[in-house]
């Protein structure tokens, strides 16, 4: 049997992503920022403009399932970004900004603000904007959803 993993229409999507996130990622470690990765930024800035939140409460702001920001935190804890301290309940967490990651978030706000100007410039080269691609995706994929997609091709 062939590899069908050897073709991939979205494999160089991914692999333009993962490369955007190493040059956001090389920001901070230009800046010898320890233990940040790009896919914490979100949640740090939405802990400190909300204050400290559970991690269900967390996932929500950000539309991510409970358990993916579970494991997330976990990362983030282990970085000294975070801390978790019991709820209001045995079964809660509650997540606060640890002083490491206070003393980052104006960077990171000026990051984000930073990021989003250089999408934009790069978007304003293209003759097709990647957030015009993504907007088209999601009308696509409201008229037929991507499982009911992939269920057709398989019967």
């Amino acid at each position: 049997m062939e590899d069908p993993t050897e073709a991939s229409l979205w494999r160089p999507l991914h692999e333009l992503l993962e490369r955007l996130d190493g040059d956001i990622g090389r920001i901070y470690t230009d800046r010898e920022i320890k233990g940040l990765k790009p896919a914490y930024v979100r949640e740090l800035l939405t802990l400190q403009a909300r204050g400290p939140l559970t991690i269900t409460e967390l996932a929500t702001a950000i539309g991510r399932t409970h358990s993916a920001l579970s494991q997330k935190v976990s990362g983030m804890r282990a970085a000294g970004l975070v801390r978790t301290v019991p709820g209001s309940d045995a079964r809660s967490k509650r997540v606060t900004l640890t002083a490491k990651s206070k003393k980052l978030v104006e960077l990171l706000a000026s990051e984000w603000q930073a990021t989003e100007a250089a999408l934009a410039e790069l978007e304003s080269e293209l003759p097709y904007p990647m957030s015009q691609v993504v907007r088209d995706v999601e009308a696509a994929l409201a008229r037929k959803s991507f499982h009911d997609r992939i269920a057709e091709k398989l019967r």
